[in-house]
């Protein structure tokens, strides 16, 4: 049976909202992006589920892209333009700026136009060993996440803190990983036995993927408190059965859907070491 809307009765007094503007999602044209994604995708004849494993996800992510459902997560841009061999100005239909190079760089330009076929070429190996030098060897394929593992501030109830008291986590990639915005710490037992206390769950942010639907795992954040919990269609329910079911029958409390749990973190392979992460933050930083 299909889900209903995010947002449930008025009678029951319990509401879950999607944390985007925190209302039920309207009908609306399809966004530039998605349209662009389906135009260059079709115009290089490359099949949707193709497309969908040169970029790491899945056939059903590419659908609901393309019909405007959800739009693609930003990390995602740069595989996508990859695939598509575009820029992001084409994908977002944007014109680009001119391209303009200091004097130093224009000089370079010129200097290498006057030189032979063959010193041309050499020019271009040692530049490309000097990049492949600077960068190392083994650059370290790392994503960020947000790891969310602290209460929000006392009083307050805004959803949208959670962003603020988070911090960014290094890991690395993986197609799981890849698919995930955001990473919760679990506190206690009351989703054992499949997550223990301080296990780390990786989060896809709705609407990043597919709507979430009864008796899936997602994360939630309920007034000060931030949750993990599988999702009822009248309340959240804890997988350890000595907690109680969480039911706002009667209140006027607002649940709002971070995202979907998609899997764990594996805390001695996928956190990336520290120096790695050194590596890929000069790298990153243009140091």
């Amino acid at each position: 049976m299909p889900r209903r809307s995010f947002e449930l009765s008025k009678k029951t007094g319990f509401s879950v909202v999607g944390l985007g503007n925190g209302k039920v999602k309207q009908k609306s044209a399809i966004p530039v992006v998605c349209e662009r994604i389906r135009f260059y995708r079709e115009s290089i004849g490359m099949e949707r589920m193709a497309f969908a494993a040169a970029i790491g996800v899945t056939g059903n992510a590419v659908s609901n892209w393309e019909t405007g459902r959800t739009r693609p997560d930003i990390n995602l841009i740069p595989r996508i333009c990859d695939a598509l061999s575009i820029s992001p100005y084409q994908l977002f239909d944007l014109k680009a700026p001119d391209q303009k190079y200091s004097d130093a760089e224009a000089g370079l330009i010129d200097c290498y136009r006057e030189l032979s076929e063959g010193n041309k070429r050499a020019l271009r190996i040692l530049a490309s060993n000097l990049k492949d030098a600077q960068l190392g060897d083994a650059c370290p394929d790392i994503t960020v996440l947000r790891l969310v593992e602290k209460g929000l501030a006392a009083g307050t109830g805004d959803p949208s803190e959670f962003e603020e008291n988070s911090e960014p986590i290094y890991l690395y990639s993986s197609p799981l990983i890849n698919r995930a915005n955001y990473v919760f710490s679990v506190c206690g037992d009351s989703m054992e036995p499949e997550f223990k206390d301080n296990d780390l769950v990786l989060v896809q942010a709705i609407p990043s993927g597919p709507e979430l639907q009864y008796g899936e795992i997602g994360a939630f954040i309920k007034g000060n408190e931030q949750f993990v919990k599988v999702y009822e269609e009248d309340g959240l329910r804890s997988l350890n059965p000595k907690y109680p079911f969480m039911n706002f029958s009667g209140t006027e409390d607002t649940v709002y859907i971070i995202g979907r749990v998609i899997g764990t973190v594996d805390q001695y392979k996928d956190l990336a070491s520290q120096d790695d992460v050194e590596k890929f933050k000069r790298i990153h930083d243009g140091l």
